[in-house]
């Protein structure tokens, strides 16, 4: 099926470009569209929501943001430390919506895992479900924001 010239504009802001540096799509072969449902079946197995993740990040983010760039304590099990940036970042889907260039990083110490997404991260993955394509560094994988989020 040929594309349209609206999915190929939309599929090009993926790409590395003056938006993002990186791109969305890492190295990952598959489209944009199955990696979306591969990460929505992941969800549904681990038993939880693209939405609850989103929720969840969001939460963590706004008590990191105290700390100004210091760990601040969540959790018995989470630390989290938030670094802003200058400036915004568009989502790649075309309805205005910009996001800080904040950075949260999470530490889970009970079974030394960690984690950072941005801001655009969580729009990403609570109004698009998407989590990014695989190879991409800012690609969070759904079973370990569950681990680390729980």
């Amino acid at each position: 099926m040929k594309k349209s010239p609206q999915q190929e504009k939309f599929e090009k802001m993926l790409d590395a470009s003056k938006f993002s540096a990186c791109g969305f799509m890492g190295n990952d072969k598959r489209t944009v569209w199955e990696i979306i449902d591969a990460d929505t079946a992941m969800l549904e197995k681990l038993g939880t929501t693209r939405e609850k993740i989103a929720r969840r990040m969001r939460e963590i983010t706004d008590q990191g943001i105290r700390g100004l760039g210091d760990w601040v304590k969540v959790s018995d099990t989470l630390m989290a430390m938030v670094n802003d940036a200058r400036g915004t970042i568009p989502c790649p889907w075309a309805h205005n919506v910009r996001c800080l260039k904040r950075i949260t990083i999470v530490e889970r110490t009970d079974i030394d895992k960690r984690v950072r997404w941005s801001e655009l991260s969580i729009h990403l993955i609570n109004d698009h479900g998407f989590f990014q394509g695989k190879g991409s560094p800012y690609r969070l994988e759904p079973e370990t924001l569950a681990a680390i989020l729980r």
